[in-house]
């Protein structure tokens, strides 16, 4: 670090019955009381170089041996007050970034300026300040580290606001290029003088070299020093994000209630009083420094933050903030991250904060709601010739249909993300239904390749709440598409006592035209679902989690209105369906008399024909019963 030396006395200052003294042969005739400490010095020295001493003793009543001046509050503390002193005396002092705050302000309270004399402290720490403090790196930060025991003072002589302008300016010089880091710097760096140079021996290799260091500032110096660098417009927002993800891991208090691990919202250290304000100003302090693009900051951090957010009631300003730029980059996301824990004040019925995952999926499914369209063609004599406009038109087009593309693999992802959510927050006794149904529906058809996941989800769900009513596993049980299970779905699902008898049939109906699909043996099945399982089977041998291609959701929805044809044996099958919709006391013992059967016939997957006529005439015979 650099300093200033001024002055060449020895330091003659001591302390004698409470009082602080210099050696001199002439007695002393001024006693100065500073923050309770009583100083004996002589006028001479003192007051051709302070013009606030001449205007107080001027003021103040001479006594037989001593003139008593009180200074009550005056800037700095006694270092201060005696580094001020003892330039007046010519004695040596140093003057470093540690100390030339609390010196300034106190030689401005003094009035050291040049009116009193030529050459005087205010001009020497001026010109020390601008030609070598705010020249060097870790000086300016260590410097403006030291305003905040002085904050009026340094932003009245405009201290503040050129450390941050200095401090900005060399990252926006230089932002991708290395210097040292102010923990480097501690190890490897020599103090110097002012005349000399920095050594560049030890250099670091990342991009965001001074991402560490300013993160020692505190909160309100930290936001304008980043406003200062933002504005700039030279530094990349990856690099802003990463000095945001820094300082967080700084200054937030990790799972054993330090900093510097990570942003870790388990901890009740958020929950004391004072910190706990502390903490919510410096996350909204950080969601409002957050760059614009997309993907500057992970989405793992962002959702961190949300949880934090929650755990210190943050404003909603800043948690819809969290939890749009969450939907923008949702696919990066894993089920860990959605995992939040709901606000410790707030009247929800769950454990997890599902109404804020809502938000997110919202945010998430409004881009890109409409795909791109081709371009309009050139007509008339000015086919022939393509104009640049009309390249750039092309250009632009292809670009959308790239950004549509990824909008649509991450819908394929976002899908497998929300069935594995739905499978943690199923587990939560006291979850609604109506939540449950409403984060399932919230993806597209066309964004699930298979159901297996959903159905797990499903599964636990009915596990979990065994008080739901036969209406309420029916509504829930309509999400579920049977013809997008797998064999072993299919086969659990098939035995499964909790779901619908009409969600088992189905099953069973599938599974046998599956099987019969794959053998070639489909002659006895009807047009219409030999088309609805080709497509299917088509789907599934061109899915991929990377596709591009969306199927239509009128094909993709199974549906009983293939069977109506009154030649074919499948058309009973519509009967039952009808069946088991009608009030629940008439057909209740019927349902699991044939529950009982469907159960026992899933048990034979390798004859799906005989199982499925099996199945046909215990439905017939149910029918005619009624009848």
């Amino acid at each position: 670090m650099k300093f200033m030396k001024l002055g060449s006395k020895l330091d003659t200052f001591y302390t004698a019955e409470a009082f602080r003294l210099v050696s001199s042969e002439v007695s002393s005739d001024l006693l100065i009381q500073v923050k309770g400490c009583r100083y004996l010095l002589h006028k001479f020295p003192l007051l051709p170089k302070c013009l606030r001493l001449q205007k107080l003793c001027a003021e103040s009543p001479d006594s037989s041996q001593h003139q008593i001046i009180q200074l009550p509050d005056f800037p700095g503390g006694l270092e201060a007050f005696e580094l001020c002193a003892k330039f007046c005396y010519g004695i040596a002092i140093t003057i470093s970034a540690h100390n030339i705050v609390a010196t300034r302000c106190a030689a401005e309270y003094l009035q050291m300026t040049e009116d009193a004399e030529k050459g005087n402290l205010i001009y020497k720490l001026e010109v020390f300040f601008s030609s070598c403090i705010l020249h060097g790196w870790k000086d300016s930060i260590v410097t403006l580290q030291s305003t905040k025991g002085f904050p009026v003072w340094s932003e009245d002589l405009g201290i503040t606001s050129r450390c941050i302008e200095a401090i900005a300016s060399r990252v926006m010089t230089h932002p991708s290029k290395v210097s040292l880091s102010h923990s480097q710097s501690r190890r490897g760096r020599d103090e110097i003088s002012c005349n000399g140079t920095e050594s560049q021996r030890h250099k670091s290799s990342s991009k965001g070299w001074w991402a560490e260091d300013i993160a020692e500032l505190s909160i309100d110096l930290y936001w304008r020093t980043m406003i200062a660098i933002k504005s700039g417009g030279k530094v990349p927002s990856a690099l802003v994000g990463e000095s945001l993800q820094i300082y967080a891991s700084r200054w937030f208090p990790s799972k054993d209630g330090s900093g510097n691990k990570s942003v870790a919202c388990e901890t009740d250290s958020y929950t004391d009083g004072d910190r706990a304000s502390k903490h919510r100003l410096l996350l909204e302090s950080i969601v409002g420094l957050l760059p614009a693009e997309k993907g500057a900051v992970p989405c793992s951090f962002l959702l961190k933050l949300l949880k934090a957010a929650n755990k210190l009631n943050a404003s909603a300003s800043s948690k819809m903030e969290l939890a749009r730029r969450v939907g923008i980059q949702l696919e990066d996301a894993s089920v860990k991250d959605l995992l939040i824990p709901s606000s410790s004040n707030a009247n929800n019925f769950t454990q997890y904060d599902v109404d804020i995952v809502m938000v997110i999926l919202e945010q998430f499914m409004a881009q890109g709601q409409s795909p791109p369209t081709s371009p309009p063609r050139v007509k008339g004599r000015f086919e022939r010739r393509r104009s640049r406009s009309a390249e750039n038109i092309d250009l632009e087009f292809q670009e959308s249909r790239r950004s549509s593309s990824a909008s649509h693999s991450a819908k394929l992802k976002v899908a497998k993300l929300v069935d594995g959510y739905l499978q943690e927050i199923a587990r939560v006794p006291s979850l609604p239904l109506s939540k449950m149904i409403a984060i399932a529906e919230s993806i597209p058809e066309f964004a699930r390749v298979d159901h297996d996941d959903l159905y797990k989800a499903i599964d636990i769900y009915l596990k979990t709440h065994p008080e739901l009513s036969k209406s309420e596993r029916k509504r829930l049980c309509q999400i579920l598409d049977c013809k997008k299970l797998s064999m072993e779905a299919c086969m659990h699902a098939a035995q499964n006592e909790l779901l619908p008898l009409r969600v088992v049939v189905q099953v069973l109906f599938f599974e046998h035209a599956r099987a019969g699909m794959a053998t070639g043996k489909v002659s006895d099945l009807p047009h219409n679902i030999k088309a609805i399982l080709a497509t299917h089977d088509d789907e599934l041998r061109s899915a991929a989690p990377l596709s591009t291609a969306a199927t239509n959701p009128a094909e993709d929805q199974w549906s009983i209105s293939g069977l109506k044809s009154p030649k074919s044996k499948l058309s009973t099958l519509k009967m039952k369906l009808a069946e088991d919709e009608m009030d629940e006391n008439d057909v209740h013992s019927d349902a699991i008399v044939q529950a009982s059967k469907l159960k026992a016939f899933s048990s034979f997957p390798t004859r799906p024909k005989r199982m499925f006529s099996k199945l046909l005439s215990s439905i017939s015979r149910s029918a005619s019963e009624k009848n």
